[in-house]
């Protein structure tokens, strides 16, 4: 059964005015890294603790997003909280959160050099050590899939499933990126885009060079449980 917004107690209250915060700042973050054009895109968040998630309402101008224009859905896609409809990827939003209980974020973008990639159904072959380190091979391509119900959301976990990518390029669509919270989620729809460029002018001029499996799995583990700070069994942070 869906929460009503009356059954709100004050503690999840503040984790949703928390993330509504987060999520509309997080939104800037798209169009000053050129992944989106127009009213395109979107971020959501789950709300720990609870089932309901946070999205950008649909069709507004960024520079009009506010905190309390953020939409209050549960993971069934129903609108729970807003004044706005919510973003038409809703659905396919609600259908990771369920299937995939530790994402914490999704984001959406039409970044160009992805999506061009998505547009030739082609996985980003990991040929440099930036993918090794954030996707752990190469970005895999989903499913052609209408906007408006949970299909996106389905391929989006089937093709991710076995994989070690946080971002999938869905065919003839765009990037779908998840991430334990929504700014990891953006952080890698931001490496997704930068990598896409390097790889399509890497081949450009020639035939692109993989890494050996091994040589990636190594980058991957050292990227994962090595490189920045680190906390010590003290809780001191160590590089």
């Amino acid at each position: 059964m869906s929460i009503q917004s009356h059954e709100i107690d004050p503690l999840l209250r503040a984790k949703i005015t928390r993330l509504r915060a987060e999520v509309c700042a997080l939104h800037a973050l798209l169009p000053s890294n050129n992944l989106v054009a127009w009213t395109s895109g979107n971020v959501s968040a789950r709300v720990p603790g609870a089932e309901l998630m946070v999205i950008k309402p649909s069709g507004l101008d960024y520079e009009d997003l506010t905190p309390e224009s953020m939409v209050l859905c549960d993971l069934d896609g129903n609108v729970v909280e807003g004044a706005y409809k919510p973003s038409s990827d809703t659905g396919s939003h609600a259908y990771v959160y369920r299937h995939r209980p530790e994402v914490g974020g999704v984001v959406h973008t039409h970044s160009t050099y992805a999506t061009a990639w998505s547009a030739r159904a082609e996985a980003i072959p990991c040929v440099i050590t930036a993918m090794a380190d954030e996707f752990g091979g190469e970005i895999p391509v989903g499913p052609f899939a209408l906007i408006g119900d949970e299909a996106i959301g389905k391929g989006i976990v089937e093709t991710l499933a076995g994989h070690r990518s946080p971002a999938v390029l869905m065919r003839n669509h765009g990037v779908f990126t998840i991430g334990k919270d929504a700014r990891s989620a953006v952080k890698a729809a931001v490496m997704t885009e930068d990598v896409a460029r390097t790889v399509h002018l890497a081949r450009a001029y020639g035939e692109p060079i993989p890494i050996p499996s091994a040589d990636i799995d190594a980058l991957y583990d050292r990227y994962t449980n090595v490189y920045g700070q680190q906390p010590s069994a003290d809780g001191v942070n160590q590089q």
